[in-house]
């Protein structure tokens, strides 16, 4: 369109206006007719332009074809649909790598209700997510920038990297860090990994995630506690990780803005007004505190294990986040 106008401008001296629809008709090879008389060289750049139309509109109908033949286009489509649904999501975890483990988590998250995205770059990764019920993936290699924007990892509550290769965690740890410093995000994503040696488990820590799980240390600790408490750990595993359960468990973090720092744990009257128990205090440093008793202080950035209902554990993390003291306590 730009070249047909500017010909026609040039060689026969059309107006502006006329020099476009003039290169509309000839283009699409209508053929109204000429708007203003046109010379011998006019019509030569007339003619090709009309066979330059013909054969632009052709070849677009010939890739267009060839695209929805190969199911490229169907594709297309697909993964900007799934686009559209993983940018509504929030506080959603992002998985990266399928396989047993995998299947696991995400059967666990989904239970929960918590949104997740699954990222792999196998080309069957689409009849995993159909078989396994994945309901958002992405077909990339997770560690790039391109699989990072497309799986919002802007608004994720964090990542989980379960790769059996060890390399692959390690580069998709370094991505996430260096992701947050590029965008300037105000909160650090929470990562965790899994790693088959023990030995690697301080590796990655160190190189930025902040929980690292060993299948072969849980599964020794798991046998070794059924042995000695085979009782306790049916209680357990009845507690945890049954859905029907009334009761649940969270860690939660004091922030630095909260009320509640310095102050007594039986001064912030949680037990009354959530009616949840404090059953273990985890310092900034590291030390665990278990069974604190109500002198004990709250630091900041330590960390509540909270024993109690799912209400009730909603209602502790909304008044630990307040900055102001809570009305709650006039009651109490």
């Amino acid at each position: 369109m730009m070249l047909g106008t500017l010909g026609y401008v040039i060689i026969d001296d059309f107006a502006l206006m006329d020099a476009i629809y003039q290169t509309g008709i000839t283009f699409t090879t209508v053929g109204f007719g000429e708007m203003a008389p046109i010379s011998e060289f006019g019509r030569v750049f007339t003619i090709t332009l009309i066979i330059a139309g013909f054969a632009v509109f052709s070849s677009a109908i010939g890739i267009m074809v060839s695209e929805i033949n190969k199911g490229l286009f169907a594709k297309a489509l697909k993964e900007r649909n799934m686009l559209y649904k993983i940018a509504r999501m929030k506080n959603h975890f992002v998985v990266c790598y399928h396989n047993d483990y995998t299947i696991e988590v995400t059967k666990q998250l989904r239970e929960s209700h918590i949104p997740f995205v699954v990222i792999d770059p196998r080309e069957d990764l689409e009849d995993i997510a159909e078989k396994y019920k994945y309901p958002s993936f992405l077909q990339l290699e997770p560690h790039t920038e391109e699989a990072m924007l497309k799986a919002h990892l802007s608004s994720a509550k964090g990542l989980i990297t379960l790769s059996d290769n060890i390399a692959d965690n390690i580069a998709l740890i370094a991505s996430v860090r260096l992701f947050e410093k590029e965008h300037f995000l105000p909160k650090a994503y929470y990562i965790i990994s899994s790693v088959d040696n023990v030995k690697d488990v301080d590796k990655l820590k160190k190189l930025g995630a902040d929980t690292v799980v060993s299948p072969t240390k849980l599964t020794a600790q798991r046998i070794s506690s059924m042995a000695i408490r085979p009782d306790m750990e049916d209680v357990l595993e009845s507690f945890l990780n049954n859905s029907d359960s009334p009761l649940d468990m969270e860690e939660v973090e004091i922030p630095k803005f909260s009320w509640m720092l310095l102050k007594k744990i039986k001064d912030t009257h949680i037990r009354e007004i959530a009616n949840v128990s404090v059953i273990g205090i985890t310092k900034k440093g590291g030390a665990f505190i278990p069974m604190p008793k109500g002198d004990n202080l709250i630091t900041s950035e330590s960390k509540l294990l909270i024993i109690g209902t799912l209400k009730g554990l909603k209602t502790t993390r909304e008044l630990i986040n307040k900055r102001d003291k809570p009305e709650e306590l006039k009651y109490v």
